[in-house]
């Protein structure tokens, strides 16, 4: 038996008036989605635990069948993982954010939270100005994708609250700057990094060709490195991760899988949608198991982007699902499972913890009659609901 998880980063979503009343998902064209969802399990899962903030980190865990009540430590332990930096028993990981913020009447405001799409190239250009600058013994900063970077204390604090920029998107940034021991410490590297961006000449390159620059660092999802059971060891499966982000890779580089890199994906809108699905069949012939995950709805989720949501869906429909469902018909016995970890409605530009529509699909030929599709009220209306989100990694295996 192959299985394969197929996750369309905060697809899930509100109903839209500009949508008649629609949600993206009940909107965009998807006839692979509602294919499975008319002849397979639909329901609801709740990826988020009470209790936690609704991060990729943590309802990924849940997707990936780990219960985040007991190995979430923090997000940035996940991604420093992905890039290879390894964390002592009292070091501190940090999500490093190259942010845009705009002064306006003796005040900073979040304008963007990614500095407009800051490439890899640019954003590991300014990575090594900081570690220039900054790094020593205690802090080190090391270059991750476009603007999610990471910043390590060795021997740090991390008791601290921090908030993550994409919440406050256009708010004025004083209330939600770092607070609590050791706070200050981050706030004064956070100011320092302006100064610097400011001298650097990328700054005045981005502007000239009028595109956002990173004039700051911002600092947040800090975490001392988890425990976690092998993947192996917990369901005994070989599996395989692709994603283009590194939370995403992280939380397979602790499950003992293995990180497949696909040229072109690049996590926005504009991701190789095919190129992925084409690894993820690739993969399934060696392995028994393969995530492929698909950040772009939820980078167009965090950006209010309407448009871009029902594009990335329709793409994530047809190029990703459709694709491994012609594809994976050789295997002959092959589970899917189709979901969201999360919602990131485009009004709020931020993640909800509401539970997530799932599909689990195994081959059914058989129709389920009163199910229109792949969309949220139709799996509220099936009446199957996961309290336990981690679960759905069960279900997937027929358990």
């Amino acid at each position: 038996m192959k299985y394969i998880v197929l996750l369309g980063d905060g697809m899930s979503d509100k109903k839209l008036e500009e949508l008649g009343g629609k949600t993206p998902l009940q909107a965009a064209r998807t006839p692979n989605m509602d294919f499975m969802a008319k002849r397979g399990r639909l329901g609801l899962a709740r990826t988020v635990p009470s209790g936690f903030s609704p991060g990729s980190d943590v309802a990924n865990l849940s997707v990936f069948g780990y219960d985040p009540r007991t190995c979430y430590t923090g997000r940035s332990p996940l991604e420093a993982a992905s890039i290879g930096v390894e964390l002592g028993p009292s070091d501190v990981a940090f999500r490093l954010n190259l942010v845009n913020l705009n002064p306006h009447g003796g005040k900073l405001y979040m304008q963007d939270y990614s500095a407009g799409h800051i490439s890899d190239e640019e954003g590991r250009e300014l990575i090594q100005a900081l570690q220039e600058q900054f790094g020593d013994k205690e802090f080190q900063f090391y270059p991750g994708v476009g603007y999610r970077h990471l910043m390590v204390w060795r021997g740090g604090i991390d008791a601290m609250t921090v908030t993550p920029p994409h919440d406050v998107t256009g708010q004025e940034v004083a209330d939600y700057l770092p607070k609590g021991e050791g706070a200050d410490r981050l706030i004064y590297l956070m100011n320092a990094s302006q100064m610097l961006f400011y001298n650097h000449p990328q700054y005045r390159r981005r502007k000239a060709e009028n595109k956002l620059p990173a004039n700051s660092i911002w600092l947040w999802g800090q975490g001392k490195a988890p425990r976690m059971e092998s993947f192996r060891d917990k369901f005994g499966l070989t599996g395989a991760v692709i994603s283009a982000v590194d939370l995403i890779r992280g939380i397979g580089v602790y499950a003992g899988l293995e990180i497949i890199k696909v040229p072109g994906a690049t996590g926005y809108v504009d991701t190789n949608y095919r190129g992925k699905a084409e690894a993820a069949l690739e993969a399934l012939e060696l392995v028994d198991y393969v995530y492929l995950h698909v950040e772009a709805p939820d980078e167009a989720g965090h950006s209010g982007n309407l448009q871009d949501k029902l594009t990335a869906i329709e793409r994530f429909d047809e190029l990703v699902v459709g694709t491994v469902l012609a594809g994976i018909k050789k295997f002959g016995a092959c589970r899917v499972l189709c979901t969201p970890d999360h919602p990131t409605p485009v009004k709020l530009m931020t993640h909800t913890a509401e539970a997530v529509p799932f599909i689990v699909y195994g081959g059914e030929e058989e129709l389920h009659d009163g199910i229109a599709g792949y969309d949220e009220e139709s799996a509220r209306a099936t009446g199957l609901v996961l309290d336990e989100g981690f679960r759905l990694m069960e279900l997937l295996m027929g358990k």
